[in-house]
């Protein structure tokens, strides 16, 4: 059966296992290179009051939070997109 695709969706290469990660929106249980990770930054101030007292010169505090999420989640998150027809892997041909 041919593969879909070169890396078989995965980061992994040629390290045999990888660990397993838990999604942090449904849940489910996915290997770590396969999981679609996003780093933002994260303030416990409220952005409005955050404002307020940059303008006054006080140094507010941000975190990176990373998270990791499952193909379908990141999908439905609109973090990937699905690629158009033209630029996916072309299938094979009909002779």
């Amino acid at each position: 059966m041919p593969k879909k695709r070169d890396n078989r969706g995965r980061h992994k290469g040629a390290k045999g296992y990888v660990e397993r990660i838990q999604c942090d929106n449904c849940g489910k249980i996915i290997p770590e290179d396969k999981a679609i990770c996003v780093t933002r930054m994260y303030s416990p101030v409220e952005p409005q009051l955050a404002r307020e007292l940059e303008k006054k010169g006080a140094i507010i505090m941000r975190y990176p939070v990373r998270k990791c999420y499952c193909v379908s989640c990141a999908v439905h998150l609109g973090i990937v997109k699905v690629r158009p027809e033209h630029e996916r892997k072309p299938r094979g041909t009909i002779l």
